[in-house]
């Protein structure tokens, strides 16, 4: 049992503790970081950058952006991850780097749970199926039937270990197919191939793939969602054509270290989710083919425990894994 004097003086660290807590000024009181595991001027950056503008609008302190691609997202998730617990580094982060990097990279022992503490998701980033030019088909069912009457003649490519690569692989395994992959170092190239016949189909992002669909330059087959896309009423889901589960959108989000304060995480969701109701995220969003997604931090949390097995198991299932 604790003397009096020990109580005493527990009390008054205790005491000391959420005073000096107290007297901190109000977060945020000077510029904050936020890292972004993706070259500077494509979709995810472009979202990004809106959402640190939203945190400024709302906040009143400048959020500055880190451009930190490579290995994989890791290079970002690991710099952030090992960052004072404060509110003043954050990490954009996205299914590639929080879904699929842990089963990805097994070695570097990624556990987003456990480095992160999510504050909010921003966008949904939806998928769709498409046939290149060559390939005399215009349904999923048309498709099925051509790659199982030509066993090992088609390909499809995308980076190593990207959604564009898991899920391609994971609708060959389920329809039964036999087809070769083929791995790129980006989705330039794989789209380029795509488009001249080196490759027959992909299921990509919608903001890469439906503006090419429009244009006639890709035939679309489907989008992996459970409603049709609304500026593109006439393709079904993969849902209707015959693939019931095939329901996976990419998603973007805000993450920063774990054991930041609950109110400075509830702070930043909050000006977060403000920002989605804005104008400019529905014309930004709308451009990229791509959906707002709000809620709390424990909603956050959620999904990301959810899909950790379901990409774990795509990158098993598409032998991905590396060190």
């Amino acid at each position: 049992m604790l003397s009096r004097r020990a109580l005493l003086a527990t009390g008054a660290a205790f005491g000391t503790g959420i005073a000096a807590r107290a007297a901190e000024p109000a977060y945020p009181n000077r510029s904050i970081k936020m890292i972004v595991p993706f070259a500077p001027g494509g979709p995810v950056d472009v979202i990004a950058r809106m959402t640190a503008h939203h945190i400024t609008t709302h906040l009143g302190q400048q959020v500055i952006i880190e451009n930190r691609p490579g290995a994989g997202a890791t290079l970002a998730y690991k710099a952030v991850a090992a960052a004072e617990p404060d509110g003043y580094t954050l990490l954009y982060a996205s299914s590639g780097s929080l879904g699929i990097a842990p089963a990805l990279y097994p070695n570097l022992d990624l556990e987003p749970l456990k480095a992160f503490d999510p504050i909010a998701t921003t966008a949904l980033l939806p998928h769709m199926m498409v046939a290149g030019p060559s390939l005399p088909v215009s349904t999923v069912a048309e498709f099925v039937a051509y790659a199982k009457a030509h066993p090992g003649q088609l390909n499809y490519g995308a980076s190593l270990g990207t959604p564009p690569h898991l899920l391609a692989t994971l609708f060959t395994v389920k329809a039964g197919l036999n087809v070769t992959y083929i791995p790129y170092k980006g989705s330039a190239p794989a789209v380029t191939d795509l488009l001249g016949g080196r490759t027959q189909f992909s299921i990509d992002g919608m903001l890469i793939l439906a503006p090419l669909a429009k244009q006639g330059k890709v035939r679309p087959l489907a989008v992996a969602r459970a409603e049709r896309w609304p500026d593109m009423p006439n393709v079904p889901t993969l849902v209707e054509s015959g693939f019931p589960d095939f329901v996976i959108d990419a998603w973007v989000g805000v993450v920063a270290p774990r054991g930041t304060p609950a109110d400075i995480l509830a702070t930043l969701n909050a000006a977060i989710n403000a920002g989605a109701q804005s104008e400019e995220t529905r014309l930004t969003l709308t451009r990229f083919h791509a959906l707002p997604k709000t809620g709390t931090p424990t909603d956050f949390a959620a999904l990301i425990r959810k899909e950790l097995p379901l990409w774990a198991n795509m990158v098993k299932l598409a032998g991905a894994a590396g060190g």
